[in-house]
């Protein structure tokens, strides 16, 4: 099946956020006008099309579902949460894809899967002491998963972010930049919504 940019992103508008939202984990909802260009995007690329997708810290499923839509062959989605992978699993019998995506309940470092691509949103770490351990954490997962990586981090991270990835023998292709919108969903947060500056990063295992 064929779908339009406007029609994948009017489909993942329906998309809930986190359910039971846990500040530990920092669990933001990635807009569907930004998951739909990322995913249009990767298709572009010739990243997604007939390929197997993974979405590591997949929270309730908008990027490993819309990556489903637009034709990846096989779709895993890994989170800790349950709640979360509960809608994700609710959205995929919405969206029709049920049968490419699942759902696995469990910590990153704990899945082994093999894949061609991995699209993530992991945490931008700015409620935690040592940010770059967590951006760590899930890109060297990442690159162990998949030759090529759609990542999401924080603007102003990208100088450590590409130390980083040469460090892990890979290079950065393409760079996305998003204004990305965090609503007030927690306790501290003092504005109703504010704006990050985040840029998705393509990035390539060197052979």
């Amino acid at each position: 099946m064929i779908i339009k940019k406007k029609q994948l992103e009017m489909a993942l508008q329906g998309v809930p956020p986190h359910p039971y939202p846990d500040p530990n984990l920092e669990q933001y909802h990635t807009p569907s006008i930004i998951a739909a260009d990322v995913i249009w995007n990767a298709h572009a690329c010739g990243d997604i099309q007939e390929l197997k997708v993974v979405d590591l810290g997949c929270g309730t499923g908008i990027l490993a579902l819309g990556s489903a839509m637009i034709g990846a062959v096989e779709v895993v989605g890994v989170d800790v949460d349950s709640d979360a992978l509960q809608v994700a699993n609710s959205e995929a019998l919405r969206l029709k894809v049920q049968d490419k995506c699942h759902f696995l309940n469990m910590d990153i470092n704990d899945f082994h899967e093999q894949a061609d691509t991995v699209i993530q949103n992991p945490p931008f770490g700015a409620q935690k002491a040592n940010r770059k351990d967590g951006d760590r954490r899930f890109l060297e997962k990442a690159l162990e998963v998949a030759p090529v990586v759609y990542s999401f981090h924080l603007a102003k991270t990208r100088e450590f972010l590409e130390l980083l990835v040469k460090a892990l023998d890979a290079s950065i292709t393409h760079v996305f930049h998003y204004n990305f919108p965090l609503p007030r969903i927690y306790h501290f947060h003092q504005d109703e919504k504010r704006e990050v500056e985040v840029v998705v990063l393509r990035i390539e295992k060197i052979e």
